[in-house]
């Protein structure tokens, strides 16, 4: 038994640990960090090779251990391993890998929660009953992909954010992209200059802000991701709160182009698709979109976002009615046992090192002296 799990070993869950061991946890003894990957790196061991530490958006310092320079042609999926991996290795941090966990549910002693993990490669089982976990999965797992009619009768390759790889393998085609986040504009622009022909699909109007994107608009950000999670509304993909920077490539995009969204879809065929006519702007009016007859395609790239990868909580039945997790800064409230460090505000590079840090100082006070819903102040 430990007192305390930390699932993910991504930011949020690596902040978590140092925090631990800073509050005087033994590593190994007082809490473990089950990562369900076979290396360091979190979700940014998974990134595409073509996003390079140049065009990501925010790789941030880890507590106590700020990055190396690194060339900004490197991948950054290859920057962020090696950084990851360093940072475990010098704060000698209890990363256990690659233990995917199954559920987590009720100890039998009715205090603890129990913890179920499967090892990736042997399949062996693990159980740790805890009296926390800081549940620190945040959202590659668990990809979006939306329902539209006539998605069955499509014959032509489709793939999500999470399967692309690199732009040069779309040479020659005609390439939807879908969804209106970071990770859309990253993939239209190389694939335009690799020589695919795009097409941008949004629900809604792309929002490109002229905000500078500094510590307080990350506060900003933050505040109005927790106004919901404090209510237990389901989260909304990041771009609805953030909005995307206008930054001067973007703007070349914008005046090739090729960041001009054709406005949201209405049916898929077998060859293409068919989009709905209208779509809306920044004020909620309706404004002209693309209002011709279908268009083929010879991909399409779901770049729809993720869900909060929450489901091996499911046993605990901690979703409210509306669908989310009601959260009073890290803990949740119906079970203080349960601490999210990867959900929420945290599921971005804004938070997630702060509500790393928040969840760890709260599940350890807990573990201390079995409070219920912290009210930590900072």
């Amino acid at each position: 038994m430990v007192e305390v799990v930390v699932i993910g070993a991504g930011q949020a869950g690596l902040s978590a640990g140092w925090n631990l061991l800073r509050k005087g946890a033994a590593p190994g003894e007082d809490f473990v960090i089950l990562d369900a990957n076979e290396g360091p790196g979190g979700a940014w061991r998974h990134r595409w090779p073509s996003l390079t530490l140049g065009v990501a958006h925010g790789i941030h310092d880890l507590p106590g251990f700020p990055q190396s320079p690194a060339d900004p042609s490197e991948p950054a999926s290859s920057v962020v391993a090696r950084y990851y991996g360093a940072y475990e290795a010098e704060f000698g941090l209890p990363v256990l890998r690659p233990w995917r966990v199954e559920s987590v549910a009720e100890a039998p002693d009715g205090v603890r929660v129990r913890v179920t993990s499967a090892h990736a490669v042997t399949g062996e089982k693990r159980v740790d009953d805890a009296r926390a976990v800081i549940n620190a999965t945040g959202t590659w797992d668990q990809p979006y992909w939306p329902y539209y009619p006539g998605s069955e009768s499509f014959h032509n390759r489709q793939l999500h954010t999470r399967d692309f790889t690199d732009a040069a393998d779309f040479v020659g085609q005609r390439v939807l992209v879908v969804g209106g986040g970071a990770s859309a504009v990253q993939f239209l622009l190389p694939l335009a200059d690799a020589g695919a022909t795009t097409i941008w699909s949004t629900r809604r109007a792309p929002v490109f802000g002229r905000r500078v994107f500094d510590r307080e608009w990350g506060r900003d950000v933050e505040r109005a991701v927790e106004a919901r999670t404090e209510q237990g509304l389901p989260t909304l993909p990041v771009v609805a709160t953030t909005g995307l920077p206008l930054t001067p490539e973007y703007q070349r995009g914008i005046d090739a182009g090729i960041l001009v969204s054709r406005g949201p879809l209405k049916r898929l065929t077998e060859r293409g698709v068919v989009f709905a006519g209208v779509a809306s702007d920044q004020a909620g009016d309706l404004m002209p979109a693309w209002s011709g007859g279908p268009v083929d395609v010879d991909v399409i790239v779901w770049a729809t976002g993720f869900r909060p990868a929450i489901r091996h909580l499911a046993p605990l039945r901690l979703r409210t009615p509306e669908g989310g997790l009601k959260v009073h800064r890290t803990q949740l409230v119906n079970d203080p046992r349960i601490f999210v460090a990867g959900y929420g505000a945290g599921a971005s590079t804004i938070g997630a090192t702060r509500t790393g840090r928040q969840a760890a100082v709260a599940a350890w006070r807990f573990v201390a002296d079995g409070s219920g819903v912290e009210t930590l102040v900072e």
